[in-house]
């Protein structure tokens, strides 16, 4: 067998080698065809499931071209032959449901946040790893992939690339992680298609054929792709703002959120619901035969037993998720600033001090209003915008993750940051958040007062 070619809907014919095929032929990389790319968006966008296993695949496809386009720039054959499977294997390693569950420790629950404090889930409980570590456990740990790649320690050098460790070479493994990196150009197309909503169509052949590399080896773009160089890093705000952060989704993401961390913190209902307790279950679970039980029904699972819990709040979180009865939104508050104070911050404020009082008022628990808060968004995910100053004071890692423009005449790229007639750079302060409050409506009395509580906390955003 000579390899084989896979049909994409999003980058049409992929061709893999014998190995690659066989890597994805292991149970380890089908697993990714039970983790849905988009979380729970599919409760949103009816279309949106697509998965994991399609999106590696078309990660591996984009590393594909880039590489063509970089043929002779200084790649010998075992930089190449890494950099493809690290892109096809660079999500191997994610949780159920993606990022919601691996971050299930950052979650603070409504009542310690009007408390304005994080308490530690229970004595002893390590966190959960996060998912590049764990793909790292399944690359180097299971003989299934690392086998096939040439051993354990070859394998130890394929994640190296994707963990972005100091033992990765640096230069490559940009390839896999930067602002240009390869997962972005793939996702934002495909969930673009899948969802039907046009915000993530860049331009990616124009970008991968004017992909270059200078002989300090940086990666960057020719100046005439400046402009589709510019849409790509927009497209990602303005997906995030529709699609990833749509209301619906973002609410019942929280929902589950809050629900599987008041599930953790508990190891007798944890264990009961079938929930790992710390981050050494989740070792001990990727490393065994189970591994492949850990898809989007482990956490679905969880939600249905935990629809019948005696505890009202772990009850209605459940409830609210298995029978798809979205958390009402009660205010929205965003903002595109580079101050610290904005309406945003007063809000988040105001429903600290004031949410405990709101839910007496209106008979309504507290665990059941959920303050719902972005990560600060830059139009640069890796290294966050900044001045050309800001940007000099920087590790000259970060610094060269930042997008960069080959001008006319230079060897050298430079930041698309410090290219002052470029719109990206007249944005390098500003960050994007959202902050929304969610009440979980246990039954008919409680959605009847929504209205109330919208109009009690219409002004809570004042400065």
């Amino acid at each position: 067998m000579k390899g084989k070619l896979v049909v994409d809907s999003v980058h049409g014919d992929i061709h893999l080698s014998e190995l690659e095929w066989r890597i994805v032929d292991t149970p380890e990389f089908q697993r990714l065809r039970n983790l849905k790319q988009l979380q729970m968006g599919h409760l949103t966008y009816p279309n949106a499931t697509h998965t994991r296993f399609a999106h590696s695949l078309g990660v591996f496809a984009v590393m594909s071209r880039v590489l063509e386009t970089l043929d002779g720039a200084g790649l010998n054959d075992d930089d190449v032959r890494r950099l493809r499977l690290a892109a096809l294997l660079h999500d191997i390693g994610h949780y159920p449901y993606s990022h919601l569950m691996e971050k299930v420790d950052r979650v603070v629950i409504t009542e310690e946040f009007v408390e304005g404090g994080i308490k530690t889930l229970n004595a002893g409980a390590e966190a959960y790893p996060d998912h590049e570590e764990v793909g790292s456990i399944i690359v180097s740990c299971r003989e299934g992939i690392s086998e096939l790649v040439g051993g354990s320690a070859e394998a130890q050098k394929i994640s190296n690339l994707f963990r972005r460790t100091d033992e990765a070479d640096a230069q490559l493994s940009k390839l896999i992680h930067s602002s240009l990196d390869m997962d972005r150009l793939d996702y934002l197309i495909r969930d673009s298609k899948a969802t039907g909503a046009p915000y993530g169509g860049i331009d990616l052949d124009y970008l991968l054929n004017n992909v270059t590399i200078s002989p300090g080896g940086l990666i960057g773009v020719s100046e005439k792709a400046m402009p589709a160089a510019e849409h790509f890093l927009l497209a990602r705000l303005y997906m995030h703002r529709c699609v990833y952060w749509h209301k619906t989704t973002f609410g019942f993401e929280e929902a589950c959120k809050q629900l599987l961390h008041r599930v953790r913190r508990d190891p007798e209902r944890a264990e009961s619901y079938g929930l790992a307790v710390d981050g050494v279950e989740i070792r001990t679970l990727v490393a065994s035969d189970k591994l492949g039980t850990f898809t989007d029904a482990y956490v679905d699972r969880v939600i249905h037993a935990a629809t019948a819990d005696a505890e009202p709040v772990i009850a209605a979180l459940a409830n609210c998720i298995a029978g798809r009865r979205a958390p009402k939104l009660v205010k929205e508050v965003s903002t595109f600033s580079a101050e610290t104070v904005t309406a945003g911050t007063q809000f988040k404020q105001a429903c600290r001090f004031r949410l405990a009082t709101l839910a007496e008022r209106y008979c309504i628990p507290l665990g059941q209003f959920l303050f719902a808060e972005s990560k600060p968004l830059t139009l640069e995910e890796r290294a966050a915008l900044m001045t050309a100053e800001e940007a000099d004071k920087r590790d000259p890692a970060e610094r060269e993750e930042l997008i960069k423009v080959f001008r006319r005449g230079v060897a050298e790229p430079v930041s698309l940051v410090e290219i002052p007639e470029s719109p990206i750079a007249q944005l390098a302060r500003n960050r994007f958040m959202l902050r929304r409050l969610y009440v979980v409506c246990a039954d008919d009395a409680q959605a009847r007062v929504i209205d109330d509580i919208r109009k009690e906390v219409a002004d809570w955003d004042a400065t």
